[in-house]
């Protein structure tokens, strides 16, 4: 009895996988390009939660020249716990020297008048000195939130003292309710840099697709692959699976990477959480392998009808444009989420794992929808690509 054969286009598949694994150096460039962006995206993050906590952490701390003027705002600004540094009076080039070295978050200087016009019911002049390059706005904020509720306090005691009630200044009273939950909040900040994550979809499969259609081509390896009893749907098709193996490998990973970064990141500092679990993520990633198979169709066709595998380059360097342009559009529009948004690949992976991030229940449609925009586009390109392998111009790069 003969032993079973493999079909041609899985011989075709294993074997163009097996020569791209070789080569070491872009398989190394592939995983550091698929690592680098959920990496450098977990230290922003990070960095942004290390800025809003760090009056938390540190403390803030103001130097006050003439803060026996003013007993009742520094009680105040202790209450906060603004450590206050009695310092003695200083010009503005020495104030600008004190602002630099980053010890402060600012100098406030009372004026010699200061209790004379407070005695007067005069304005009494306080000057809030700061750097505005330096990282601690929020440090600061805090600082002028005192001043102004101690400036609201004075105001409303001389209308008491004069018979006059404080909430004669405030006709009306706003309430405020934010209903915005910490995922959807997460969402709205981290929207856009979840869209980039699809990114390796269109990126990990270029450099196989160039080498094994227009780089066989000029080697003249291709002629006599073309020789072998397989046809020309088999060729393509192993070309494709191998090209979109390494697409979907790519994908997959950044998006697990950036699951467990966003799970480790302390969002919450920020008034913010991630809502997905491991499932969640299962989905989106099962929901994305059309789009990564469609990235590698199109790179394959189009690779197969440029002339020269420079020239297949330049034109695939361009098609890694063409998947940010939807989520740019959308978001330079600002159009609400809407269901055709589901019908567009690309678009509809990111606007998936948008929604899902803010904890929506999504539902099953979407996941179709986005499952099919990109599922069906791919047997249309391969199809193209089998019939342009049929032709003998191709071949001879005519």
């Amino acid at each position: 009895m003969k032993p079973r054969l493999k079909p041609a286009f899985l011989t075709i598949f294993i074997k163009e996988l097996r020569e791209t694994l070789r080569e070491k150096r872009t398989v190394g460039l592939l995983v550091l390009v698929t690592l680098m962006y959920p990496v450098m995206f977990g230290i922003l993050m990070q960095q942004l939660i290390d800025r809003a906590t760090r009056s938390e952490r540190e403390g803030v701390e103001l130097a006050v020249i003439g803060p026996g003027k003013a007993p009742t705002l520094m009680a105040q600004l202790k209450q906060k716990n603004i450590t206050v540094r009695d310092t003695a009076p200083m010009d503005e080039p020495a104030i600008e020297a004190l602002l630099q070295k980053g010890k402060v978050v600012g100098v406030l200087r009372l004026s010699d008048k200061f209790a004379e016009n407070y005695t007067a019911m005069r304005p009494a002049r306080i000057e809030l000195w700061y750097d505005s390059a330096a990282e601690k706005g929020a440090q600061r904020r805090e600082v002028e939130d005192v001043l102004q509720a101690y400036s609201s306090n004075v105001a409303s005691a001389r209308l008491l003292a004069h018979g006059v009630s404080p909430a004669t200044l405030a006709p009306i009273e706003v309430q405020r309710y934010d209903t915005g939950t910490n995922a959807s909040r997460s969402a709205g900040l981290i929207g856009g840099m979840l869209s980039m994550l699809f990114f390796p979809a269109f990126f990990c499969g270029m450099s196989a697709a160039v080498d094994s259609t227009a780089g066989e081509r000029e080697r003249r390896s291709l002629e006599v692959l073309m020789a072998q009893p397989a046809r020309a749907w088999e060729i393509v098709t192993g070309k494709w699976l191998m090209a979109g193996t390494l697409a979907v490998a790519g994908l997959t990973l950044e998006l697990i990477l950036a699951h467990v970064v966003l799970s480790w990141i302390p969002l919450e500092e920020l008034g913010m959480s991630w809502s997905l679990n491991w499932f969640d993520v299962t989905l989106v990633c099962i929901v994305a392998v059309p789009l990564a198979l469609l990235a590698a169709a199109l790179q394959i066709a189009l690779a197969m009808n440029a002339k020269s595998f420079k020239e297949a380059q330049s034109v695939l360097s361009i098609v890694l444009l063409l998947p940010m342009l939807p989520g740019v559009v959308v978001s330079m529009m600002e159009l609400k989420t809407s269901l055709w948004m589901y019908a567009v690949p690309m678009l509809s992976n990111q606007t998936l794992l948008r929604e899902m991030s803010k904890g929506v229940e999504v539902g099953a449609l979407p996941f179709l929808l986005t499952f099919i925009s990109a599922a069906l586009p791919v047997l249309v390109v391969v199809a193209f690509a089998s019939w342009r392998m049929k032709s003998e111009r191709y071949v001879l790069a005519v």
